[in-house]
């Protein structure tokens, strides 16, 4: 997996008007923790953290933090979590875990389909029940996404965790052999017909005509 290089700055300044103010200038609060790692408040460029988020292929991305904190040192790093508004999606705070290239980790990736099924091709639906499935590897041996390929699946097939290949150095991680994605039938839509009373023949059940209120003089 490609690594992306990301400058960040020492942080000393907290609260909601530090945090307004570095939006201000195009920047927003950061937070670098994980294990055996000193917690340090940072601040970060809103675009340097865009670009790199929409360049990687990946929703993993392996994070090289350049840390200027007077003297500039490094830390690999993956974004924990990412804080933005409702409606805008912009920026607002940023949580990176501090990672070792030795250590293996439990990430989630997503999971895509590859393929047409056979039981596609007579009608029926691919339903994925699982979008992505958590598994436990080093740092760069992390798959950009975990491929099941359902051109052999009839109506009524399914696979579950511990049918998916992976490679030889990632693990899924499951605690039941669920399932991932099935094949459904398809779907008949029954006509629903309004009752139609018949018509009743002539001279039976016709309803008695009205008298005049009226009498004649």
């Amino acid at each position: 997996m490609e690594t992306f290089e990301l400058k960040v700055s020492h942080r000393t300044t907290t609260g909601k008007g530090a945090a307004r103010s570095l939006r201000r200038e195009g920047r927003i609060p950061a937070i670098l923790y994980g294990l055996n790692t000193e917690t340090v408040s940072l601040a970060v460029s809103i675009r340097e953290l865009q670009n790199v988020l929409k360049t990687s292929a990946s929703e993993n991305v392996i994070l090289n933090l350049v840390i200027d904190n007077g003297k500039k040192t490094t830390q690999t790093a993956m974004v924990k979590e990412l804080q933005t508004t409702p409606l805008t999606r912009d920026y607002l705070h940023v949580d990176f875990y501090a990672v070792s290239m030795e250590t293996q980790i439990h990430v989630k990736v997503p999971v895509v389909v590859t393929g047409k099924s056979k039981g596609v091709e007579q009608g029926g639906l691919v339903q994925v029940i699982r979008n992505e499935l958590e598994i436990l590897c080093l740092p760069l041996d992390i798959p950009e996404a975990i491929e099941i390929d359902v051109t052999n699946l009839d109506i009524g097939d399914s696979v579950h965790v511990e049918d998916i290949p992976v490679r030889e150095k990632v693990k899924l991680i499951a605690d039941t052999n669920f399932t991932v994605v099935t094949i459904l039938a398809p779907t008949v839509e029954e006509a629903v017909e309004e009752a139609v009373e018949e018509a009743a023949p002539e001279g039976e059940g016709a309803a008695p005509e009205e008298k005049s209120t009226e009498e004649s003089e």
